[in-house]
């Protein structure tokens, strides 16, 4: 809808807003990125945020419109102000692994810490940087404000580390900034295997935007594959007591899940990439294990070979680039990501405390809240035949208020019966979720 309202706009008028929006970004940042390390630190009631050290690289990938406005709260923010007027000039929203972490019974136990790094653009003068991070409540649970000062002789400059790069995909927009650049690298891979790595990135674009609505989106994306090479093969997997030495730390069983494939390295992952300009991250793990994992707007991870590659590296990245929940339930969780009293910023999920903020404009007249399943739909894993297989995909389009999603079965709510949030056997994602991941493309590539 706002596409077709900026498509009615004069001319003119569209060149002023971009040149408006271009002559702001200019104004107060000089084009280069700003690397931020952070770590985040406590357990289930306490939260820290230490500022570490930061990094100067040659070319800001991000958005140069719409700079101090946010698609979704996310679980965190990163703020920068104008240290002399105290303006708002840019803010950015992410969640952490830190927070997941937070609701596991370990947390009860002991404090742990774990690494962050956000990539900001870098300013012309000296800013105030406020990162805050958010409980489960989207109450500011953890705060820290410090100055940046860019002509600061500390700030390290990075250039090229020498890792190979080649690129995979590259959208119709000359601009980076009208693009977004996502990064594919390496782990895993020995330096022999680096052309099954080449081979495994393709395989990735073309899973990828074999999906709607990546499909119709896939020129305002840029895909560049990272040939960061491992010492040995495959990541570590620690319930079969095995060690690798990899570029990003990849292992199975964080959280003593097994199947949850992840790092807590990220400064290590910044590393790999230091001069390459990028806003999404994929960590592509050669590996033939189930697992994977994905943040928002930190990072994705999935593994090569498995035979549900395709359908695990859309689910991640539904996580990590569009913010969308998990719509599965086990009830299994120590305890709950999503309380009765605070409406998910999730946009795919609800506790129907702001249920018009979600998907209430898509629901159709008369529909049941929660809306009973249908009997008709097939169980999905007991799928036999092909008229099955398109019952099961038909319930991803009947858009409801179903009761389950977000590991537990009561109190919070899903778009669809079945969506490519909620299970691997079904071929597309939901109306909801397809708009949440049409929406957010337009935020970051509107000029």
């Amino acid at each position: 809808m706002n596409v077709r309202r900026l498509l009615l706009l004069p001319l003119l008028l569209v060149c002023g807003i971009v040149n408006a929006n271009a002559q702001t970004f200019d104004t107060y940042f000089d084009g280069r990125n700003l690397r931020l390390d952070y770590v985040f630190a406590g357990n289930n009631s306490e939260q820290h945020i230490f500022f570490e050290r930061a990094y100067a690289t040659p070319q800001w990938a991000g958005r140069r419109a719409r700079l101090t406005e946010v698609p979704l709260r996310g679980n965190g923010q990163i703020s920068l102000r104008d240290h002399d007027s105290g303006q708002l000039l840019f803010t950015h929203t992410f969640s952490t692994l830190f927070q997941e972490w937070q609701v596991e019974e370990e947390a009860t136990r002991v404090s742990r810490a774990f690494q962050a790094s956000y990539n900001v653009p870098m300013p012309r003068r000296k800013v105030d940087v406020d990162v805050k991070l958010m409980d489960t409540h989207a109450k500011v649970v953890g705060q820290l404000t410090h100055t940046i000062d860019p002509s600061d002789i500390l700030i390290r400059h990075l250039g090229s580390n020498g890792t190979p790069r080649y690129t995979i995909w590259k959208g119709k927009e000359a601009s980076l900034a009208a693009c977004i650049d996502l990064a594919i690298v390496a782990e895993g891979y020995t330096r022999q295997q680096m052309g099954k790595f080449y081979h495994d990135c393709q395989r990735t674009v073309d899973a990828l935007f074999a999906h709607e609505p990546f499909a119709s989106l896939k020129e305002r994306f840029n895909v560049v594959a990272v040939a960061a090479e491992s010492v040995g093969d495959g990541p570590s997997i620690p319930h079969q007591h095995q060690w690798n030495t990899t570029p990003t730390g990849t292992h199975y069983d964080t959280f003593y899940s097994q199947r949850y494939l992840m790092t807590q390295d990220m400064h290590r992952v910044y590393d790999v990439l230091a001069d390459v300009p990028f806003e999404q991250v994929i960590i592509l793990v050669n590996s033939s294990l189930y697992g994977g994992g994905g943040i928002y707007n930190q990072i994705n991870v999935f593994p090569s070979d498995h035979p549900t590659f395709p359908q695990v590296l859309v689910h991640e990245f539904g996580h990590g680039y569009a913010g969308l929940g998990d719509e599965y339930f086990y009830d299994d969780g120590y305890q709950t990501q999503y309380p009765s009293d605070t409406e998910p910023w999730e946009p795919n999920l609800t506790t129907l405390v702001d249920f018009k903020s979600k998907w209430a404009d898509l629901l159709p007249a008369g529909t049941a809240i929660p809306t009973p399943p249908s009997k008709d739909v097939p169980d999905y894993r007991s799928i036999r035949n092909a008229q099955q297989q398109q019952l099961l995909d038909a319930a991803t389009q009947r858009v409801g208020v179903f009761e389950g999603g977000g590991y537990q079965s009561k109190g919070v709510y899903r778009p669809a019966q079945e969506c490519r949030m909620k299970v691997n056997e079904v071929s597309h994602f939901c109306p909801v979720c397809t708009r949440a991941i049409q929406r957010i493309t337009d935020f970051y590539t509107s000029r």
